[in-house]
């Protein structure tokens, strides 16, 4: 986001939108943390919290655990300074997994583009029906894993770490489940969502701490992971035990994102473009992190082009089967399955606001999702102060993916 005097501009795709507030329009920003500089990866393997690479100088065989095209982690900045010291310390079997999770492939050009000059090295994307089974966690979840993952002798998992919708946070463990599981793995975890404690920042959601067990079945190692601003410059890098450096890198996105804010009567909230945006899968985040900055029946613009559409096929199917918002609501609460709990948290939400996506998906195909479309911003503000009223109070969230609203 770049302001201009009144003028804000909010990314969109591989562009922005332009918004003319006026003084009476409350923006919510972040409290940045400055870039940390380029020695940052390599100070936090240095100084790792609870578990050092040192500790597994023995090992030959080690596989990184690098995020998927839909996730903004730095791994082209993590990967360099990673390897180089675990092969100082002899673990020369490097092998870089990308943790899909039950995300689609990624093509060619997009590995190249998340790993660069690290193309070299030996990588492999994910495959659910290549795991083997580790034993349940006390939740009842299979802890199935990659096969040639469970197999090496490290497994060092990466990632960044922002608000998650019903993990609390995304980073830590979350690269192992639902990264690199069997999908009844990612299916049992994700049954958790339907708890109430499963909310954004929260690092007591039930899901977080079944992830979290599942790490400790599986022997997850040890973790690398950043915080990013929202020009994506790393702010802070966190390295060692994936409990204990996760929890400092979590703090770091208090400090800079939890904002408390006095509710209004219509919000706009910004998915932070590609790839935020990519998807309403994906966008949908940013809708969540605003809900508690509007007033009860107020209107939510969610900013975000959604250029590959929903973003996955029981996502879609649900929201085409569902014959009412309610419906499809009360259909969450006796049967999961993943993908179908978008389609349930936006008919929700639905029914506590109203809800406006500035896209370029069909109009149909919003609809079916429970919100109204608008294809331009101007668009969505004239129905919501049509509904709202003129004298309508107005919040802007510019970094709606990241800013997470907090009532005061």
């Amino acid at each position: 986001m770049k302001s201009d005097n009144n003028t804000i501009k909010l990314d969109y795709g591989q562009g922005c939108l332009e918004l003319l507030a006026g003084e009476e329009v409350e923006v919510v920003l972040p409290r940045e943390l400055p870039p940390a500089g380029p020695e940052e990866v390599g100070r936090s393997l240095e100084e790792a919290m609870g578990r050092r690479l040192e500790d597994f100088s023995g090992a030959r065989s080690a596989s990184i655990l690098v995020s998927d095209i839909t996730r903004p982690a730095p791994s082209h900045l993590m990967l360099p300074p990673l390897v180089r010291r675990m092969r100082e310390l002899n673990i020369t079997d490097l092998s870089v997994v990308f943790a899909l999770g039950t995300h689609r492939r990624m093509s060619p050009a997009e590995e190249e583009y998340l790993l660069r000059e690290c193309i070299r090295l030996p990588h492999s994307q994910h495959d659910p029906k290549a795991c083997i089974s580790l034993g349940f966690t006390e939740r009842g979840t299979p802890v199935e894993i990659l096969e040639s993952v469970a197999s090496s002798d490290l497994i060092v998992a990466t990632g960044n770490i922002e608000y998650h919708y019903y993990a609390g946070y995304s980073g830590g463990a979350k690269a192992l489940l639902p990264g690199v599981s069997s999908e009844p793995s990612v299916v049992r975890n994700h049954e958790l969502m339907r708890d109430p404690a499963a909310t954004t920042g929260n690092l007591k959601s039930p899901v977080r701490q079944d992830m979290e067990e599942a790490a400790r079945i599986a022997d997850l190692d040890f973790i690398l992971n950043t915080v990013l601003n929202s020009r994506k410059e790393i702010v802070l890098s966190t390295a060692g035990d994936y409990i204990r450096a996760h929890r400092i890198g979590a703090a770091a996105v208090d400090r800079m994102y939890r904002c408390p804010v006095e509710r209004a009567d219509i919000v706009v909230s910004c998915a932070g473009g590609r790839p935020k945006d990519i998807n309403l899968f994906q966008a949908q985040k940013a809708l969540a992190n605003a809900k508690n900055a509007a007033l009860p029946g107020g209107s939510i613009i969610l900013l975000a082009e959604c250029s590959e559409g929903l973003g996955h096929p029981v996502f879609e199917r649900w929201a085409c089967e569902a014959s009412s918002a309610e419906q499809c609501w009360e259909r969450f609460g006796i049967e999961y399955e993943f993908g179908g709990h978008k389609a349930a948290f936006l008919a929700k939400e639905s029914l506590e606001h109203h809800l406006i996506l500035v896209s370029s998906m069909p109009r149909d195909k919003v609809e079916m999702c429970f919100m109204n479309p608008a294809r331009t911003l101007e668009e969505a503000l004239s129905q919501a102060w049509k509904r709202q009223g003129r004298d309508a109070r107005m919040l802007v969230m510019p970094y709606g993916n990241l800013t997470l609203a907090v009532g005061k």
